[in-house]
């Protein structure tokens, strides 16, 4: 018999369209990517469900709820394995921020200066990647990730946040 080996990865990304409000074109944008980079490369291990036997690939839907983020994690086979519910309060201030700092580099491409724009884009950086640190540490003993999957994640978490 041939044991197959752990998949911890996810197969499957979907973000909860009542709880998005309101998005544009630059948002929608932003979502196709993140959505498309994190099936294509991430490393996802809901811990309690992989260690009940359940090794994934997985599916993932992203809701708010009552002012928490929902992560409604489910085997390949739609089978609901577990729901990390995680507060968002301490991610209110990085998501203003990074709303901010978006902005205006949306707005900079239009019209600034190439020296302009790579200012901007790399504090628009710095912003995410101080964010994703956090999500990391907020899934600290529910889900084993890497950097780059929480940098992603953290981007549909803020498509989530965007009101009109």
């Amino acid at each position: 018999m041939t044991q197959t080996l752990p998949t911890w990865r996810l197969s499957h990304v979907e973000l909860d369209e009542e709880t998005i409000l309101w998005r544009n074109a630059d948002v929608e944008q932003e979502r196709r990517v993140a959505i498309y980079d994190l099936i294509e490369e991430n490393v996802f291990r809901p811990v309690r469900a992989s260690e009940a036997g359940k090794n994934g690939p997985y599916r993932l839907k992203l809701s708010v709820q009552d002012g928490r983020l929902a992560m409604d994690i489910r085997s390949e086979q739609d089978e609901a394995l577990e729901m990390i519910v995680l507060g968002l309060a301490r991610f209110r201030r990085p998501i203003r921020e990074y709303f901010a700092i978006c902005d205006s580099y949306y707005q900079a491409i239009r019209k600034a200066t190439p020296a302009e724009i790579e200012t901007i884009d790399m504090a628009r950086r710095g912003v995410h990647n101080t964010a994703s640190e956090l999500l990391l540490d907020r899934l600290e003993g529910k889900v084993e990730t890497d950097f780059a999957t929480a940098r992603r994640l953290f981007t549909l978490i803020c498509v989530l946040h965007i009101r009109g």
